[in-house]
């Protein structure tokens, strides 16, 4: 029997990767929704990317294991994850939608160069409080915060940047 202190991160995040898409098998049955293999690896894709995928993005991983999957096959997947709880939406204005793994209360900094998009947390932001006379008219289902630069990658490239730290 092999002791925890002796797991690899590898073996670690194997681990935790498994429990997050037994969580999504239990969460697709409670929603009554089918568990099908491209449905899976369209969660897996988004699980195991380190950034916040397009659709696109997620279509060139999902065709290395399901070749003639279609991208109206993955698009549906990630809105239904968006909708069962499995994921967000990390979009901007005017852009492709962006899916985020990510379900912890964080804010998002997009770049408008590269369109990279970062995470980070600041505490107050998650007790932004609502207006009276707009928490009256409307319901307020989700706030977020979100911010648009230049990214420190695409700073780089241009001389007297400013520090871009939060």
């Amino acid at each position: 029997m092999i002791g925890y202190s002796m797991l690899s991160k590898s073996d670690s995040k194997n681990s935790e990767l498994k429990e997050k898409i037994d969580t999504f098998h239990l969460s697709c049955r409670e929603a009554g929704l089918r568990i099908t293999p491209q449905r899976t690896a369209v969660y897996k894709a988004l699980l195991e990317s380190g950034e916040h995928p397009s659709a696109n993005m997620v279509l060139r991983k999902v065709r290395k294991i399901f070749p003639s999957i279609s991208m109206y096959t993955v698009n549906r997947a990630l809105l239904t994850l968006n909708k069962i709880g499995a994921a967000s939406v990390a979009e901007g204005l005017g852009n492709a939608k962006r899916f985020d793994r990510n379900l912890e209360s964080h804010q998002h900094f997009k770049c408008t160069k590269c369109k990279r998009i970062v995470d980070f947390y600041r505490r107050p932001f998650d007790n932004i409080l609502i207006l009276k006379s707009l928490g009256r008219k409307l319901i307020i289902l989700r706030k977020t915060v979100y911010f648009e630069g230049i990214c420190d990658l695409c700073a780089k490239k241009y001389k007297g940047h400013q520090d871009l730290s939060l």
